[in-house]
């Protein structure tokens, strides 16, 4: 049965009684508000504040980002910045080459935990391990959420996928892979933080985590990682509403937000 009751204290155009416009509604990068994810998925969110950090550190034309397969990659259609398309996993070491034929632009990837983790596993730690003046930013929700669903390396004990509703469970599928905390610990990796996008002070916290990993870039400190947790309420079977919470409770608990390696200090 449809619910009838009228909504009060929200105008028609939608902006609350007392509230004002403080900032733009898209950023100049972005060539659209719309986008073909799930309501409730985060990876919209990552991707403003990636093109708005781009923007602020004047990167945009000297920037090349490099992305495997996933429901990030639709960013491609979307942002007005330079991308390459790879193979899956392998955006790493497309990464590597494009910054050594030319090492005066900022090069990242961006990748989905199933990329990075599943598929690109060895590519994430080789280039880590090379210590690369590169960045990866990975956006995590636990998820193979581009082919319908399924459990991902990084996929949280308990964690509900579409194709295992009782949760992920160690003794049959094993634990998850904390890439970001074990590249934090090689010698040649200068900067691993890991942020969220659940609430506005978790994506404040995230923006200055990606600009920090730029920055490290531009100064040649080495490797840097910025894992972002995302919500997948599809993924997930949640309801839209509760994809948020689901992430705080059941990913964030396990998963700690900060820098794992601050910037070296001057």
């Amino acid at each position: 049965m449809t619910d009838t009751t009228p909504v009060t204290g929200v105008p028609a155009d939608g902006r609350p009684e007392g509230a004002k416009k403080v900032a733009s509604f898209a950023p100049a990068l972005l060539q659209s508000t719309e986008h073909h994810l799930c309501s409730g998925c985060g990876h919209p969110v990552a991707w403003r504040i990636l093109v708005e950090v781009l923007d602020e550190l004047a990167l945009v034309d000297r920037s090349i980002g490099v992305v495997g397969h996933g429901c990030y990659t639709q960013i491609i259609t979307t942002a007005d910045v330079e991308f390459l398309q790879c193979l899956h996993g392998r955006a790493p070491a497309v990464a590597t080459g494009v910054k050594r034929m030319l090492p005066d632009r900022a090069v990242y990837t961006l990748q989905g935990d199933g990329d990075m983790v599943s598929e690109g596993l060895a590519e994430v730690l080789h280039i880590a391990a090379r210590g690369e003046s590169i960045t990866c930013l990975m956006l995590d929700n636990g998820v193979f959420g581009d082919t319908g669903g399924q459990m991902t390396a990084t996929t949280t004990v308990g964690q509900r996928t579409k194709t295992d509703l009782e949760g992920r469970a160690p003794g049959a599928y094993g634990y998850p892979i904390a890439v970001a905390d074990i590249v934090a610990t090689f010698p040649g990796v200068a900067y691993v933080a890991r942020g969220a996008v659940d609430k506005p002070n978790a994506i404040a916290r995230t923006r200055r985590y990606l600009r920090a990993a730029f920055e490290s870039q531009l100064r040649g400190e080495g490797f840097s990682l910025v894992e972002i947790l995302t919500m997948c309420p599809t993924g997930w079977a949640v309801p839209t509403d509760q994809g948020a919470e689901y992430q705080r409770e059941q990913r964030g608990t396990v998963a700690p937000l900060g820098e794992l390696k601050p910037r070296p200090a001057h």
